[in-house]
């Protein structure tokens, strides 16, 4: 997974991507322990979701790059009540890919996160057709809209 996390996001060359540490772990959970979501076989995790919940005004600051990915987190308080949440990442291992568990997790997530916080949007920062399609997916079952920040991809009109 940690491979694959590094292929994916370029967390260690780009400041504005959000670094997993245990100290960003340790938030995430103190923020709702939803936030972490993953699903193992016999040898370890083959699919890892994260998201951050926030207020609306945090996540039009993240959509409108006026904030990076890491002080969006840094915005986020433990104990607010959130209105969004930000679908950060989903990794799936190559094997595992197609079946659903990643959509499945999420929904999970979002569904225990909502018992909580009154959640009427979400949001991403796509890195891949496959990742903006499971988003589109995603927010449409949770029947909320998503939006997403703009990219240098131009795969987004696609859908």
């Amino acid at each position: 997974m940690i491979q694959l996390a590094e292929e994916t996001f370029s967390v260690r060359t780009d400041p504005n991507q959000l670094d997993v540490t245990e100290a960003v772990i340790e938030k995430l959970r103190e923020i709702h322990p939803a936030t972490l979501s993953e699903h193992t076989v016999d040898d370890g995790p083959v699919v890892w979701i994260l998201l951050i919940p926030s207020s609306t005004e945090t996540m039009h600051r993240f959509l409108n790059e006026e904030i990076s990915e890491r002080e969006l987190l840094n915005e986020v308080i433990p104990g607010q009540v959130y209105d969004s949440i930000y679908l950060c990442s989903a990794l799936v291992l190559p094997e595992f890919r197609k079946k659903g568990l990643a959509m499945q997790l999420t929904l999970e997530a979002i569904e225990k996160i909502q018992l909580q916080h009154p959640i009427g949007a979400l949001y991403v920062w796509p890195f891949s057709r496959e990742g903006f399609a499971l988003a589109a997916r995603i927010a449409n079952e949770v029947k909320v809209p998503l939006f997403a920040r703009s990219s240098e991809m131009n795969f987004k009109e696609e859908f």
